[in-house]
């Protein structure tokens, strides 16, 4: 790890904290003011860096890619099935082969892979990502296309733990938690933007067209992150700890919640088509209506920055007891599309929040590594996935409930989360990191990664579908010279 580069159970941890914390100190379990110093124990003042900053909209994009090399076949389900000779039901196999690579590898993987160079296992997994989707691209059956889904739920596995801890390595100490919010900021993206666009070229040019193209960018990404993204050591002595020491210091109770959380998500969610057109929608909305249910899901996220560093726990007890209440009351405005939308509104925005929360209290814990934290979070949300659309399914098919009794399954799995939550104070601490300001030099910095981000994803999209974006400094059909 370079020396200037602060260490993320120093940034996260609230029993350790360093002279560089920027917010109050605890003293013997007592949190009392102390001094707000501007600079770390070499001098180094508390700004977000150039490299940090590309490092972030690196990462940020990555996990874009990675979202949408995970969920594109759901979009491309039924042209992937026609053109292969399969059942659809038996096409959904490739989205189960992939979670289940996640579930399993993503702790051993990331154990066996901590002491190599952070930024050699993210270069990697990008290039996992590529030879995923070229060889499901270019499969002349089924079995290989499963062959190529399970390459990418390698990649995966290792991706998504070790992403969220390189975040907190590169930026102050102060900005660890919206780091990681930055890079759950993809994810999202990924599900308003990459998996329809990658739906929309799907249906226009075929779904071996998409997939190559993600390929193709993923690949351009991949050298990119080799040219732009900072170094990071490995752990020079990981810590993987014992079930027996993740329950002491709370992050069993953490991984446990975050479980329960996705499968009560994907109990609905997986249906979420079908039950928005039982409420009135036209079938042929439903692409648009999931667009607008992503949107509130980035409203959820940007929430979760706003205060991951300041009271994450007040703030995801909130955020699940909304969405427990949510699911509830689905059924109740069954008759009303709009209410329908207003309610799965609020769900989706609730569960917006709490990917970044999860992650950062996981972290903050200080039981593991970083990296296996992530890693034994990364494992039970897909669990969850998994599990929460099989109760689905079996919810689904008893006779005469149907869809309707999905959001309760749902709000019951849900509330469970939130009992985990409210109970596990150790995993889930009162007080946050709090930075009381938030400097104007800070904010530009931010807005521009943002803007690197947004305008990557703009050029994606355009070599896909060949045509110039428009982006800001294009006025009245001209580009200035």
């Amino acid at each position: 790890m370079p020396e200037n580069t602060p260490r993320p159970d120093a940034a996260l941890a609230p029993e350790r904290v360093p002279s560089t914390y920027t917010g109050s100190m605890r003293v013997s379990g007592i949190e009392t003011p102390g001094p707000r110093p501007t600079h770390g124990h070499d001098g180094t003042p508390h700004v977000l860096t150039p490299s940090a900053i590309v490092g972030i909209a690196v990462l940020g994009l990555a996990t874009f890619f990675a979202i949408t090399t995970e969920l594109m076949p759901v979009g491309l389900l039924s042209t992937m099935s026609a053109d292969l000779g399969v059942s659809e039901s038996r096409m959904g196999i490739v989205v189960t082969v992939y979670a289940l690579a996640v579930a399993l590898l993503a702790l051993p993987l990331t154990w066996a892979t901590a002491r190599v160079p952070r930024k050699a296992v993210l270069v990697a997994t990008l290039g996992g990502y590529t030879a995923s989707n070229l060889i499901v691209a270019l499969a002349p059956n089924f079995e290989l296309v499963c062959v190529g889904r399970v390459v990418g739920g390698v990649a995966h596995a290792l991706f998504f733990s070790v992403a969220s801890a390189y975040a907190t390595r590169i930026v102050p100490p102060r900005l660890a938690g919206r780091a990681i919010a930055f890079v759950y900021s993809g994810s999202s993206l990924g599900f308003v933007l990459g998996v329809p666009v990658a739906t929309t070229v799907g249906d226009h040019l075929g779904w071996r067209s998409a997939v190559f193209a993600v390929a193709i960018a993923s690949a351009v990404l991949a050298v990119v992150a080799v040219v732009f993204l900072p170094a990071v050591r490995g752990e020079s002595s990981p810590h993987l700890g014992s079930v027996t020491a993740w329950a002491r210091s709370g992050l069993l109770a953490v991984v446990v919640a975050d479980l329960l959380l996705f499968a009560g998500h994907y109990v609905v969610y997986t249906y979420i088509g079908p039950y928005l057109v039982t409420a009135g929608l036209g079938e042929d909305a439903v692409a648009p209506a999931l667009l607008v249910l992503g949107v509130t899901g980035i409203v959820g996220l940007l929430t979760a920055g706003a205060f991951v560093d300041r009271a994450p726990r007040q703030t995801l007890v909130a955020a699940v007891a909304v969405m427990a209440v949510a699911l509830a009351a689905l059924p109740f405005v069954h008759d009303s599309l709009v209410g329908t939308f207003v309610v799965a509104g609020l769900w989706v925005a609730a569960n917006g929040t709490t990917g970044t929360l999860f992650m950062a209290a996981a972290i903050r814990t200080g039981g593991v590594s970083p990296d296996i934290a992530g890693a034994l979070v990364n494992a039970g949300s897909n669990v969850g996935i998994a599990g929460g659309a099989a109760l689905g399914a079996q919810v689904f098919g008893i006779g005469g409930l149907g869809l309707g009794a999905l959001p309760f399954a749902a709000a019951v799995v849900v509330g469970a989360s939130l009992v985990v939550v409210v109970l596990a104070r150790r995993g889930f601490p009162t007080t946050g990191h709090t930075q009381t300001t938030l400097s104007t030099s800070n904010l530009r910095t931010i807005t521009s990664s943002v803007s690197v981000v947004t305008e990557s994803i703009a050029t994606v999209q355009a070599a896909r579908t060949g045509s110039v974006p428009a982006g800001p400094a294009v006025r009245g059909g001209r580009r200035p010279r």
